[in-house]
Parts: structure tokens; C-alpha cells; sequence
């Protein structure tokens, strides 16, 4: 039988795009672009957006939605600056403290979705908005000062490899969640739940339980990366905006790569630096700065669109080859969740 040789477009097409950047903006820029600080600042910013990315990824495995993560971030990192500034609290128990925030406003959340019945992508975009009054109140919409912690800075800052730590947290988090969805049975009933909730729960699957649990665990990384957010950066009280759409073209594209039209971890890793890659090669050499939001709002335009496209095209086969007209739940692809 004749082989063809294959490039893998359909899986890796990340990884040719980011070479593609680097090709295209090193030449064009060499003296900035191929440079470590380049290297160091796309890792260090990008850690972050991409643990708020993982965040957005688990609940969507499970076929939710939390668009209330860049909100849950911002206010459990001013948490953690407002423990420490106002009441003296420990490094380590106010991170603690403020990341069990963020798993109450899952457990929210999860109310909202399991009991009430209210749709996640509502539901989530309303708590997004009742969390932005909850901090305007906790604050005095006023922007609390830096902590003078040492600690707390060395928490983000601190050089492994010549790189900030924060990349570390990353990739240990990544590997963490990639080893629950892909080994564990929590990681398959939420897959199920996402792929078929219907036959799912028909199959003895508590889909309630594993919608809550991905919503809880959405937001309580999403808590963790504010505060991680505040120690780099320092406070702020609008950085929710410059997470979310990020975290979301990342998860979208990612399910574009490796394992196309499933919602998985490397996938999005590689989606949120070959943006980074595309965005900071823009702005070096252009100077504009509302590059970052136009690339992030096209890159998750066309995630959704290639998503949705693969989708009609899984159904059109299983048509052709059943010969029957089926609903598309039993003609979504096993392991996918589903997309708007």
C-alpha cells in the first residue's frame, strides 16, 4: 500500500504557525525579537494567562462554561494584598485564604448551574458581574498599595534557570490537570459528561457532581493565578479583561491541536504561546498597543469557526455512513465537549 507523507496540519499546525513568527519577526526585527529577554518576558506573562487557561479548560472538558474566571482572579488577588496591607496576615494564609475564595464562588456557581438550572454561560457572566461590585465594595474602588513582602514578590519573581518561577507553577499545574483528565476516572466522567450528559448520566455518571467539581476547580485556579497576577505585576482593579479572552482563544485553538475537537492541555499551552509569540512580534515592531486584543479576538473567532466546521463535518460522515437522519448528541465525536 502507497504511503503519503503527512505534515500533520491538522495537529500541529501551532507549532508550524509559532515557527512561522519566529522566522517572520526575527528577520524583521532581529535586534529585539531573537533576543532572551523576548523569551523571558513572553514565559513570564504568559504563565499566568495560561494557568487562568487551564481554569477555563476543565469545566469546558465538562461541557460548561466560566466566563466569570478574570473576575475571580481579580478579586482574590486583591484579596491577597488587602489580607496582608490591612490585617497583617501571613503570605502563606492569605494566599490560602484567597484561593478558597475563589473555590466558594465556584461552589457558587455551581449552585447556580446544578440546582437552579440556570445555563453556565448566563450564569457565569452574571456572577463575572456581581464579583466586579463585591470588589468595587471590598476595595473602595481604590487601588490597594503594593505589599512590602519580600516573600510575596520572590513568590513570582524569584529566577529558576533564568527564568521567573512563575513558569514553574505553570507547568506543574499543567501536568497535574493533563494527569487527571487523561488517567483518572474523574477525568473520564468529566470528559463524558461534556461529550453526552444525557448518556452519561444514563451510563450511572453523576453528571451534577462533576459539573460542580469543574466549576469549583475553574474557579479556585483562577484564584490562584490572582494572586500569582498581583505578586508580578502588582495590584490592579481591571487586570480581569486582559486574562479571560486570552485564556479562552487559547483553550478554543488548542482544541484545534494535537487531538482536534477535544479540549485538551497541551493544546492549549501551545495555543496561548504561539499568540504570545504572534502578539509580542507585532508590537515590537509596530509599537501598537491595541495589537494583544485584536489578535486574541480574531484568534478566538477563527478557533470557534474551525471547531464548528469539524463538528458539521463529523456529522456528515456519520450520516453518510448510518444512512439515517441522527440527532447531533449521538453524532458528537466521544470526548468532546460541546461548542457554542
Amino acid at each position: 500500500m502507497k504511503r503519503t507523507f503527512n505534515l500533520g496540519l491538522d495537529r500541529f499546525s501551532g507549532l508550524y504557525l509559532g515557527a512561522a513568527f519566529v522566522i517572520i519577526f526575527g528577520v524583521w526585527s532581529p535586534g529585539t525579537f531573537l533576543t532572551m529577554d523576548t523569551v523571558h518576558v513572553i514565559a513570564s506573562q504568559q504563565a499566568v494567562a495560561g494557568i487562568v487557561a487551564l481554569a477555563v479548560l476543565i469545566p469546558m472538558v465538562a461541557g460548561q462554561f466560566d466566563l466569570s474566571v478574570g473576575f475571580t482572579a481579580n478579586l482574590c488577588g486583591l484579596i491577597a494584598v488587602l489580607l496582608q496591607n490591612d490585617y497583617g496576615i501571613p503570605v502563606p494564609l492569605a494566599i490560602v485564604l484567597a484561593v478558597v475564595t475563589g473555590a466558594m464562588i465556584g461552589a457558587l456557581n455551581g449552585l447556580i448551574v446544578v440546582k437552579l438550572g440556570v445555563n453556565s454561560f448566563i450564569a457565569t457572566l452574571g456572577m463575572g458581574s456581581v464579583i466586579l461590585a463585591v470588589q468595587a465594595i471590598v476595595t473602595k474602588s481604590e487601588t490597594p498599595l503594593p505589599v512590602s513582602s519580600q516573600f510575596f514578590g520572590k513568590l513570582t519573581q524569584q529566577p529558576v534557570l533564568g527564568f521567573q518561577i512563575v513558569i514553574v507553577y505553570l507547568m506543574v499545574l499543567a501536568v497535574l490537570v493533563w494527569w487527571i483528565l487523561s488517567f483518572t476516572p474523574a477525568g473520564r466522567y468529566m470528559y463524558a459528561t461534556g461529550s453526552n450528559s444525557l448518556a452519561a448520566r444514563l451510563s450511572g455518571v453523576q453528571t451534577d457532581k462533576w459539573t460542580w467539581l469543574s466549576l469549583i476547580s475553574s474557579a479556585s485556579l483562577a484564584g490562584f493565578a490572582g494572586v500569582l497576577y498581583v505578586s508580578l505585576t502588582g495590584p490592579s482593579l481591571s487586570f480581569n479583561q486582559t486574562l479571560l479572552l486570552p485564556s479562552f482563544a487559547a483553550v478554543f485553538l488548542g482544541s484545534t491541536q494535537l487531538k482536534p475537537g477535544r479540549f485538551n492541555v497541551w493544546g492549549t499551552l501551545i495555543a496561548i504561546f504561539v499568540l504570545a509569540i504572534g502578539v509580542q512580534g507585532l508590537q515590537l515592531v509596530s509599537g501598537i498597543q491595541w495589537v494583544q486584543d485584536m489578535f486574541n479576538g480574531v484568534a478566538l473567532i477563527v478557533a470557534v469557526s474551525l471547531s464548528l466546521k469539524r463538528k458539521r463535518g463529523l456529522g456528515k460522515s456519520k450520516r453518510a455512513a448510518s444512512g439515517a437522519e441522527l440527532p447531533d448528541e449521538v453524532l458528537q465525536e466521544p470526548g468532546t465537549a460541546p461548542v457554542p
